[in-house]
């Protein structure tokens, strides 16, 4: 008998992980029908696919979406990050949080319906360990987009203990890709220092040169996403989120890594409200349950990321 094919919706389509989720979704033969969504329309989106604008906030109009398509999987990364979410707390919290329970409430009605959301580094605070951080570290964030992701974490495992819902998550460190701007994170720097190669000007770095966070290239991003939904639900026994690592380096690391092929690229650091922010967040993430679990593994490192960056 032929495998079911999936019927794929993405809020957030049109952001940094949504463009390049997409482009990997539609390569899958088990895929019948991808419908991107976002709050306002993406001509090049639209061109190439289905497309509908959007906000999730508007629970009605996502039921009806959800219906019209006969959706069974969602990948729900509307969002407003860290950086962002510091100049409107509020806006931050509504979006972030109000969607999130839109998407797990809606779910509840739907059998056999499946949920990616995206959690973060950025639920770990300055009282946890800076290295190796573990999967069951204290979850004390220090910004309004962390404050949401603790409690987005929360509301999933309650929303799977309580109904039933197969909701899967991971937390995410910095993200780098080449096909998008990235999005008001705090790591935003990595992804913004390539566009700097061809200045006639240094790159400003908003944070110190020695801030080490972790990373990951967009393609680990996106197969850690894709490897989570596909997982047998027996094998995910953490529903709040996974920790998720691939590397971790300094902003004076990528530069030094960047210089090996243009020998005169110089990056100056000149600290701002991202440093506070990078400050209190693990230097490194302890993955080993997504690895045993569901067995999740990186491909890429930093020598391979900026190589792939610099030939773009």
């Amino acid at each position: 008998m032929a495998k079911k094919k999936d019927n794929i919706l993405l809020t957030g389509a049109a952001g940094q992980l949504g463009i390049e989720l997409t482009a990997r979704l539609r390569e899958q033969a088990d895929v019948d029908k991808i419908v991107l969504t976002d709050i306002r329309h993406n001509q090049a989106l639209a061109e190439n696919g289905i497309f509908e604008t959007l906000d999730v906030l508007d629970k009605d109009r996502l039921w009806d979406t959800l219906q019209r398509h006969k959706i069974n999987r969602i990948y729900h990364l509307a969002a407003i990050l860290s950086a962002s979410g510091e100049s409107n707390i509020m806006a931050a919290w509504k979006l972030n949080m109000d969607g999130l329970l839109n998407v797990l409430d809606t779910a509840r009605e739907i059998n056999g319906f499946r949920v990616f959301w995206p959690s973060s580094i950025a639920v770990f605070g300055s009282d946890a360990q800076r290295q190796n951080t573990p999967q069951d570290s204290p979850l004390n964030p220090s910004t309004a987009y962390g404050i949401s992701k603790v409690a987005g974490e929360q509301w999933c495992a309650y929303y799977h203990r309580r109904f039933g819902v197969d909701v899967r998550s991971v937390r995410y460190p910095g993200l780098i890709g080449y096909r998008s701007k990235p999005g008001g994170g705090t790591t935003d720097y990595a992804v913004e220092i390539f566009h700097a190669i061809h200045s006639d000007e240094p790159y400003s770095c908003p944070l110190q040169g020695d801030t080490r966070l972790p990373m990951m290239y967009m393609d680990d991003a996106v197969r850690a996403a894709i490897e989570l939904m596909e997982a047998r639900p027996d094998d995910i026994r953490i529903r709040t989120s996974y920790n998720l690592a691939a590397m971790s380096f300094t902003p004076r690391e990528i530069t030094e890594e960047i210089r090996r092929y243009h020998p005169g690229f110089q990056t100056e650091y000149e600290p701002d409200h991202r440093e506070e922010i990078a400050s209190s967040w693990p230097e490194s993430i302890d993955d080993r349950a997504a690895r045993e679990q569901w067995g999740w593994d990186h491909e890429f490192d930093l020598k391979a990321m900026v190589r792939i960056m610099i030939h773009q």
